[in-house]
């Protein structure tokens, strides 16, 4: 009966659209709540400071719901159709991360996991719960523990079906199904998405100091940024897909299925971004996980691109925000002018 059960959700979960399915139990990661405080306890998280919230929750999954008994992780996938990484042949314009160049993923995968979930009540009875990337959830250790893929030398999820290029989430189910066998690593001797790093933000393999990863810089970052980081942030301007593009494991990721993941916001130049108020950044990224970030956020990071873009040009438009009423970004816009000048 459970067996069947679990080849159904299975076969119903790829009929919705994600590409790889997984189960394993609640407690199947004793070792993330040590990890997790040594991360905290290293202040690796920097501004972080949801990861040192609950961590009895994020670290131990069972205590999140104890009348849980599987874990559902599923992946979805959102691989690029270009080289991610060709924007930075281009200094006047915007890089942005390919997962943030379409719909927001947190819509597009809640939705479909609370389908499947509703599919699952319907055909075998319990309770779920959903969470995608906004919960005390470490969606990455239990992945690996489903069978989905392991964390790399970047900490990122690879799979040898998948590549890098995807989202997941989860479905606690109060059913008892079949765990899957955990993956294993396969990282072998490769060195490359540590040595591509721009700031060097690895202190070693499957270790990540997020206060020197431009990812978290661009995006969780408030304030100003270190200058000593700011010269190694090229044009990226929201997230970075250096490690997770340079991965050999991408010969054999997947095109994506769901058309929400098309690239919407290409590589726009930094003199219309400079440009954009409260009300012009809230209508450019409606629908998108960059409108999270704020307006002041992101132009501080558009006019740090600026300001390593070499171009005399640009030293117009970073000067037009030296009078910014936000101080962060009229500091970027000063900070930028005197790069160029």
């Amino acid at each position: 009966m459970q067996a069947d059960l679990k080849a159904r959700v299975v076969e119903r979960a790829v009929a919705e659209g994600f590409s790889k399915v997984g189960v394993c139990r609640p407690d199947a990661i004793p070792e993330a709540a040590g990890r997790l405080a040594a991360y905290v306890a290293a202040g690796r998280h920097g501004q972080m400071g949801w990861l040192a919230e609950r961590m009895g929750w994020r670290g131990a999954p069972d205590a999140l719901w104890p009348e849980a008994r599987s874990v559902l992780m599923l992946a979805e996938v959102y691989t690029p159709e270009g080289d991610p990484l060709a924007a930075l042949d281009t200094p006047d314009r915007a890089a942005i991360s390919a997962y943030a160049q379409g719909r927001d993923y947190h819509d597009l995968v809640k939705k479909r996991l609370k389908r499947l979930g509703r599919w699952l009540i319907e055909t075998g009875g319990g309770e779920i719960k959903v969470f995608v990337d906004t919960a005390p959830v470490m969606e990455k250790p239990l992945a690996q523990a489903a069978g989905l893929g392991w964390q790399g030398k970047h900490t990122n999820l690879v799979a040898r079906d998948l590549g890098s290029w995807f989202f997941l989430g989860a479905i606690f189910t109060t059913l008892e199904l079949a765990p899957d066998a955990a993956e294993v690593d396969h990282c072998g001797s490769c060195r490359a998405c540590l040595d591509v790093c721009p700031t060097a933000a690895f202190p070693a393999p499957y270790q990540l100091d997020a206060r020197r990863c431009i990812s978290y810089l661009t995006i969780e970052h408030k304030g100003p940024v270190d200058e000593g980081l700011r010269g190694l942030m090229g044009n990226r301007i929201y997230g970075c897909d250096d490690c997770l593009a340079v991965c050999p494991w991408n010969k054999f990721a997947v095109a994506a299925r769901e058309i929400g993941y098309a690239p919407r916001v290409g590589a726009p130049e930094l003199a219309e971004l400079a440009g954009l108020d409260d009300a012009g950044f809230r209508a450019r990224f409606a629908g998108s996980p960059i409108k999270r970030i704020g307006r002041d956020r992101f132009v501080r990071n558009v006019l740090y691109a600026i300001g390593n873009s070499g171009d005399v040009a640009l030293r117009a438009v970073a000067a037009r925000r030296v009078a910014d009423v936000d101080e962060t970004v009229a500091e970027a816009a000063r900070w930028a002018v005197a790069r160029l000048g």
